[in-house]
């Protein structure tokens, strides 16, 4: 992971997590297609060499960093989520409170209008 991305984490020495900081590509936001899993297929033991061990070994060592790579990517979807929700929500009083101050300006220039003739 770029070092720029860890530390909009909140990781490696970074500091607080910033999600302005922290920009998701498409591809990072899009779902991810379900593959069908191959079947397994049995080795026999006496098949088992170096060379099988050697492989079994780079897998496991794939397959974890896969594992741990969604489970980043699943926690920052789930953390920007949040933060939009909020960010959201924070928007949403701001317009209200627009809209509250804008009826109140409203009514004193129809007062104004009211007692003075329109503008």
């Amino acid at each position: 992971m770029p070092r720029d991305r860890r530390q909009a984490l909140g990781g490696a020495g970074g500091g607080p997590f910033d999600p302005r900081r922290l920009r998701f590509s498409q591809d990072e936001l899009r779902p991810q297609p379900i593959g069908r899993k191959a079947r397994k297929v049995h080795v026999p033991e006496e098949q088992k060499d170096e060379r099988y061990w050697s492989r079994r070994s780079r897998n496991n060592a794939a397959a974890k960093r896969s594992r741990d790579a969604r489970r980043l990517k699943e926690n920052q979807l789930s953390v920007r989520a949040a933060f939009l929700e909020r960010e959201n929500a924070a928007l949403r009083h701001d317009v209200a409170a627009a809209r509250r101050e804008l009826a109140r300006f409203r009514a004193l220039l129809a007062r104004y209008e009211a007692r003075h003739g329109p503008i």
